[in-house]
């Protein structure tokens, strides 16, 4: 068997989308039950994104999320795909995976990234009381969690030469598995350069795929927790019993993502229904080429079609995981606390 026609291990990223009509409790509750079915369909992870202020996406706190659907499933790791760093003090993310840590033992994945995951506004919002994690600063506070999340503990040193002792947990038996996450070069050297595992947002970058898994393979410098590389990448996935079928579910969310390409007001994901009503009613030259450009990077179609497509993509690219969004919407007469698309998305792959 070649290394394109080997079936890759397959995790699941979710950023809990809101659509039309749907309140954020609903669409948290169709997220956790996509978990326990992820969980029972025998996926890797279940990692959980942080973005703020978006009518059309409810992952706001990862950690909340993941200590959710930890409680709720019993095998797959869960974590967060990524918790943005400078968002948060070092020693408040060390001690909430600590703690989710304790709560599942071996489950759980810290992803750190350094954009902020949302607007200057909010990003100002975010840092109001003070300086949290500055982004000059993001290489430390990687290595500052790490270490504030072992039995050990980390030791503040004053100028004086007191030295005081600082613990995540009180007693540590494991930490979560850290993956330093980024769509640039500068994250994944710094993944090299520290021998921590990198994913490459390829979910919604695209561009500068393969000089950064090059990068981070030629520079990976081993660690006490990584002796070689290792990597994943991130997919947009849309699975349905038809390609017709899942190309009018992958609509709606091409449709926010050309949006977004265009600083246009953002509103709550569309149905499959209102997407097609509104490319009929207002057609879009430039709508409709970045909808074109963002569909060639997605794997979108029946079981067969998407399966093969994902087992080149991970060869091609050689890794031996992918994780895909699944991106599928929905139509307005299917249940609002159930995501029947994304749900289906998962069963057909597994």
């Amino acid at each position: 068997m070649t290394a394109s026609e080997m079936t890759p291990a397959l995790s699941v990223l979710d950023l809990v989308p809101v659509r039309t009509g749907q309140t954020s409790a609903q669409a948290v509750a169709s997220s956790m039950t996509l978990a326990q079915r992820a969980d029972e369909l025998g996926f890797r992870r279940y990692w959980f994104a942080e973005h703020h202020n978006m009518p059309s996406v409810a992952s706001t706190s990862p950690p909340v999320l993941i200590a959710a659907a930890a409680s709720r499933t019993t095998r797959i790791r869960v974590g967060s795909g990524g918790v943005m760093l400078p968002n948060h003090a070092a020693l408040i993310v060390a001690e909430q995976f600590a703690a989710l840590e304790a709560i599942a033992p071996g489950r759980i994945d810290l992803g750190l990234g350094r954009a902020p995951g949302s607007d200057p506004v909010i990003t100002q919002l975010l840092r109001q009381s003070g300086t949290t994690g500055d982004v000059e600063r993001f290489p430390s506070h990687v290595q500052d969690i790490a270490l504030l999340m072992t039995s050990g503990g980390a030791t503040v040193r004053f100028t004086s030469g007191q030295e005081y002792p600082v613990r995540a947990t009180p007693a540590a038996s494991a930490s979560p598995e850290i993956w330093l996450l980024g769509s640039s070069d500068y994250s994944a050297q710094l993944a090299a350069s520290l021998g921590l595992p990198y994913v490459f947002a390829n979910h919604f970058a695209g561009q500068g795929l393969e000089r950064a898994l090059d990068l981070y393979r030629a520079s990976f410098q081993p660690s006490e927790t990584l002796a070689e590389p290792r990597t994943f990448l991130t997919a947009n996935v849309v699975v349905s019993p038809t390609a017709d079928e899942a190309e009018a579910r992958a609509l709606p969310q091409l449709r926010m993502m050309a949006r977004l390409r265009r600083n246009l007001p953002l509103a709550a994901l569309e149905t499959v229904e209102e997407a097609q009503q509104g490319l009929a009613d207002a057609p879009d030259a430039a709508e409709q080429t970045l909808i074109d450009g963002a569909r060639a990077n997605w794997f979108v179609g029946d079981p067969a079609t998407v399966r093969s497509e994902l087992a080149a993509f991970a060869g091609r690219h050689g890794v031996d995981e992918i994780m895909i969004s699944p991106v599928a919407g929905s139509f307005a007469s299917e249940p609002l606390d159930s995501a029947v698309g994304r749900a289906h998305t998962l069963e057909l792959l597994a």
